[in-house]
């Protein structure tokens, strides 16, 4: 897969294509849908399939104020469509002045001016151009215009709600991880780096890894079932996110104790899979009933992970 920031006008590899666009912050079913439909498009009119997102995410722009947490950053983001069969993303760089841009101007000379477009895919709840005026029903009258065909595609829904990054976001803020996964097609995943610790966990029995978060949303404070990838291999866990009350925390974080490890993770970049949650995070009244209950979770957490088949792949912001 080709990442384009400047293609250029002319360019033989772009000449006929079939396109989708939007943000696709999380990459998650529907977005699936939708890249699954323009593959096919292209392929079945001899073209190349790409998707045009942006970056920064628009928002971040036109109110920054507002700008929602990001699923996935983007490398991650361009990892996940990396393993699509998707030919192209074209990365456009998201300024006030390509805001300004109305549906017209964006289809007809930022699009049409660089690639030939034999069609466009698109979700049935897309915005595009200035103040977001661009729809499907405005698209189909450029389409009819410039001699494209359009394409839409949802929507989609998973246990009655409509896949969106708008709902994928709600679940996990909610500690829903389940239904995260259930949006996304996957279990959310977490990015960082293992620093130093206070290496409490190691004198209780339970060595942890304190993930300093470089990318990924954090869920609601509480107990998670976790797969984390080091060297290779795969490891299931149990995560504690929150501030460690028991200690007299107070920054939030992610602490991991990963199950049959055996060796040193500091420094290291890990990639933290949500599988399920656990529990509500508690202050104990002791020690000794902290180490009780971390007994318990790691227990629980075998359950969860062998009943729990699907495959972990190790996606690198």
């Amino acid at each position: 897969m080709q990442v384009l920031r400047h293609p250029r006008a002319g360019d033989p590899g772009l000449t006929r294509t079939v396109l989708t666009l939007g943000n696709f912050d999380g990459v998650h079913r529907g977005h699936q849908a939708i890249l699954e439909r323009t593959i096919a498009l292209a392929r079945a009119h001899d073209a190349r399939a790409g998707l045009v997102t942006f970056h920064p995410h628009p928002a971040v722009v036109v109110s920054p104020g507002r700008a929602p947490e990001l699923i996935v950053p983007l490398r991650g983001k361009l990892a996940l469509l990396a393993a699509t069969e998707l030919d192209f993303v074209w990365l456009a760089r998201f300024t006030p002045e390509f805001a300004r841009l109305t549906p017209e101007a964006f289809i007809g000379t930022y699009l049409g001016a660089r690639v030939g477009i034999v069609a466009m895919v698109v979700g049935d709840n897309v915005s595009f151009g200035r103040n977001r005026t661009g729809n499907a029903d405005v698209l189909r009258r450029l389409g009819e215009r410039y001699g494209f065909r359009v394409d839409v595609v949802g929507p989609v829904t998973h246990a009655g709600v409509r896949v969106s990054s708008t709902a994928v976001r709600a679940a996990i803020r909610e500690g829903d991880v389940t239904m995260a996964t259930g949006l996304l097609g996957r279990c959310h995943r977490l990015w960082g780096r293992v620093g130093s610790g206070d290496r409490r966990g190691r004198t209780l029995g339970f060595p942890t890894a304190n993930l300093v978060l470089r990318a990924g949303l954090l869920p609601r404070d509480g107990v998670y079932v976790v797969r984390a990838r080091v060297h290779e291999a795969t490891y299931g866990g149990v995560a504690n996110v929150g501030s460690r009350p028991t200690f007299g925390g107070q920054r939030r974080g992610l602490e991991a104790h990963l199950l049959d490890f055996d060796g040193d993770l500091y420094r290291r970049q890990l990639c933290v899979e949500l599988v399920a949650r656990l529990r509500d995070e508690m202050r104990f009244p002791s020690v000794d009933a902290l180490v009780r209950q971390i007994g318990e979770d790691a227990k629980r957490a075998r359950q969860v992970l062998a009943a729990d088949a699907r495959p972990s792949r190790d996606v690198r912001p």
